[in-house]
């Protein structure tokens, strides 16, 4: 070995991101779920792999009291980033109470314990267990415009009620996937307003660019989840057409740094955004046996840590 060589430079401290891990990472999709790890292993292995922030989860799998979660979460040196609602604003005011009623249980939790966001994700147009065909793919010009202005009031809503911001979470089987449905879904909300939680994992999965979406839309990113994606297995869900849950059982979403996109970019663009950013990490894998999460959590936060974060 050359004594003499230069040191490779320590990577850039990304002080802006501020790094995280889910329930999802632990395999948990539902409130209660007999194939899913109990919580409280859940919060002592997400405090012991080195994570300082949480979300929520799907409502009711961690508690509902506020009290006794800040209690849990705080003896173990964990904070809330953000709770998360799935709706269906593209079908009109029809389905506002009912999205409102969700909505106030979600953001009352996560205000209550802290948190300043709320991640909201489309609805399925098939399930993403059964594969049945919900509705079209496609929305129309009319359902495009319900999305927007329903997006918009829940946005108002939820800053004046709770405080906190909304974050619309692109994602596989839903309307609001590809580039092209993001920039459609971007351009038709007010900016000011309704901002966007780029999942890096769920963007590949759909053909997008995380960093280029940064780049051209970087004053809308709110929030990230950051994951990555096998292109060899997604090569062969997009082959076969294969419903997003699935996909996940087959290992679409994979261990980083094994998949693309490469998450060292993706964190120098939003670090270079100068503003505090969650990058919370989501490795979907439900189902998985309770011992396969903890070591690569492990991992996944050691990797990150070497990437500045």
């Amino acid at each position: 070995m050359d004594s003499t060589a230069t040191p490779s430079p320590p990577p850039p401290a990304l002080d802006r991101i501020r790094v995280g891990s889910a329930p999802d990472s632990w395999g948990v999709w539902f409130a209660d779920d007999p194939a899913q790890v109990p919580w409280r292993r859940f919060l002592d292995e997400v405090s012991e792999a080195g994570y300082a922030w949480i979300e929520l989860g799907p409502y009711g799998y961690l508690p509902t009291d506020p009290d006794l979660l800040l209690e849990e979460t705080g003896s173990r040196g964990l904070r809330v980033s953000a709770g998360t609602v799935f709706t269906a604003l593209h079908r009109g005011p029809a389905v506002w109470e009912e999205t409102w009623e969700q909505v106030s249980r979600v953001a009352g939790l996560a205000r209550a314990t802290g948190a300043g966001h709320l991640v909201v994700i489309p609805s399925f147009w098939r399930d993403d267990r059964t594969a049945e065909v919900i509705e079209s793919h496609e929305l129309t010009a009319e359902q495009w415009r319900h999305l927007a202005s329903g997006m918009e009031r829940l946005a108002r809503e939820v800053l004046d009620v709770y405080g906190m911001t909304i974050a619309v979470h692109p994602h596989a089987d839903t309307h609001i996937d590809t580039e092209a449905h993001v920039e459609r879904f971007l351009d038709a909300t007010d900016p000011a307003l309704v901002h966007l939680c780029l999942d890096t994992g769920h963007y590949a999965y759909c053909g997008g660019d995380s960093v280029k979406l940064i780049k051209t839309y970087g004053e809308r990113i709110g929030y990230l989840h950051l994951k990555q994606v096998d292109p060899a297995v997604l090569a062969g869900v997009v082959e076969r057409g294969t419903p997003f849950g699935p996909a996940v059982a087959q290992g679409v979403m994979c261990e980083p740094p094994t998949g693309v996109p490469a998450l060292e970019p993706v964190l120098t663009a939003a670090q270079g955004l100068g503003v505090d950013l969650f990058a919370i990490v989501e490795q979907d894998m439900y189902p998985c046996p309770p011992g396969k999460p903890l070591p690569i959590a492990r991992r996944t936060r050691a990797f990150l840590r070497s990437c500045g974060a």
